[in-house]
Parts: C-alpha cells; structure tokens; sequence
C-alpha cells in the first residue's frame, strides 16, 4: 500500500497530509530505517520511540516522529494481509491518528502530534480496534493480559459492548490462539467509583463500570480532564465547560475538593 492511499482510507485531515508532505523531503527514511523496524516489533516498539523522540526532540509539533509512525503504519498493513486480519480491523485500528490528531486541535486550538507517547502500540500490532472498544496486548504483574482501551468515539451501549466482546473473543481465537490470557484488564476514569453516584442507572457508562471488578485507583490521574472537558489538564477547574451533565456534575465535585482520578478493573475469561 503506498502512503496516498493510506491517508485515503484512514481519513487523514487534508491539513495534515499538506504538512507531512514538506516533512516527508526532510527526512533520510534510509537512516532511520533501524528504528522503523524496531517500531514495528512489539517487544523493541516502546525503546525505538523513545530514541526517535529523542531524535527529534527541537521539533515542536512532533510531525517528523508522526511520519515515522504512518509510515510503520503503511508497512504493518502487509503483516495484517500476512495473518489474513481484515482490513476492517487495520482501517479502524489505524484510525486512530485522525482521530487523535482531531482531538489535539479540539483541545489545544491548533493540529500537532501529541500522541508519540500511545501510537507506537498500533504500528506494533500490540493494540486492534475491533468494534467500540480497542484490545491490547500486553503484561501485567508477569501476566498476559488484553487491556482494554475506551477510544473517545466509543459506543459504549450495552449491545455495542457486547458485540465488541464477541467480535474479540474470535479474533483472538483466530489469530491469536497461542496468546494464553485469562483476563480483561481496563484502566480509565470512566471505572473511578467516583463518578459512579453521578450516573443514572441507565447510564452507558454506569453499565460499563458494572462488568469490572475494581482491584486499583489512582486518584491523582488528571487524564480524564482532556477527555471530558476538551481542555488542557492545567486548566482551572472554574472554567470547565458544562455542556453535559456529567462535565456540570464532575466540576461542582472538583470545585468543592473531590478527585476523579482513575480505577483499574479486570473482567475474568473463561
């Protein structure tokens, strides 16, 4: 697949794609090309990211470390022919750049890559976005686990959810068989109990929580700030918007000193 027609079928911004283009005659891809491999190997994905973010760390909007990240994307798609994955799932998967790139803008105004940090587990196959939800491979405490992720376009409707988990349990089966989990983890704000008494019993998000067995929480964790409010995390909490009724009900906790932080919870696998 050539890069064209990836940004085709992944929807990139126009904007972007004009951006990345001057980005594209900046750089020797021959040189970089032991860290582009590495990009694409799970177990040297998260090392090679950080010597390329290093690489380029003068440069502000991060588009040449964004570039690399597309282009292990144009490669990995022969890995998903190679393992006859759809490409239904290396489409929605990949969707991801789009869909963060829009919400960087949403939240900072303008479009950069702020995401270097979480991208490197797509490009890696380490991450499938099958349905609502993203699965992804990886360990914890010694044990290999799918973690669940909650993109921000998420259907988290009961029957939604359901079909996601169905839809995983194949295709894990399928192209995973040997991968020996024995559980779902997820750790995000939407599990914090404490948002839970601010859900109405027919709350998506209340029906989400309710299939988790919480074991941790984090109630430092401010990343629930961008994702609920669309605002930078160092925002005062007085200018929060209140568009919903979840962003009135949380900044009126955290005006009179409450914390939303995070929780993680497991679902078991039989």
């Amino acid at each position: 697949m050539e890069l064209e027609e990836m940004f085709r079928i992944l929807d990139l911004q126009p904007e972007m794609i004009q951006r990345l283009d001057g980005v594209q005659k900046e750089l020797d891809l021959a040189k970089l090309e032991v860290y582009l491999k590495r990009l694409q190997d799970r177990k040297t994905a998260a090392l090679a990211n950080k010597q390329l973010q290093a690489l380029f760390w003068e440069e502000e909007d991060h588009l040449k470390l964004l570039y690399c990240h597309l282009e292990c994307a144009r490669r990995v798609f022969d890995k998903y022919q190679e393992k006859h994955i759809p490409q239904t799932i290396y489409q929605d998967t990949m969707r991801c750049f789009p869909r963060f790139l829009r919400e960087c803008k949403g939240i900072n105004g303008r479009m950069f890559f702020d995401r270097g940090w979480w991208t490197y587990r797509q490009i890696s196959m380490s991450i499938f976005r099958i349905g609502a939800l993203e699965y992804e491979l990886r360990e914890l405490e010694g044990e290999p686990v799918i973690d669940l992720h909650i993109p921000s376009d998420a259907d988290l409707s009961k029957e939604a959810v359901e079909d996601s988990f169905t839809q995983a349990k194949v295709f894990f089966q399928t192209y995973y068989g040997s991968y020996p989990y024995k559980k779902y983890t997820c750790n995000s704000w939407l599990l914090s109990p404490a948002i839970t008494p601010m859900l109405s019993e027919k709350s998506h998000i209340r029906s989400f929580q309710k299939r988790f067995q919480i074991i941790g929480e984090n109630k430092e964790d401010k990343e629930f700030i961008g994702y609920l409010f669309q605002v930078p995390e160092n925002t005062d909490c007085k200018k929060f918007p209140e568009s919903t009724s979840l962003q009135k009900k949380v900044k009126e906790w955290m005006l009179h000193g409450g914390r939303v932080g995070s929780a993680l919870g497991v679902i078991p696998v039989y």
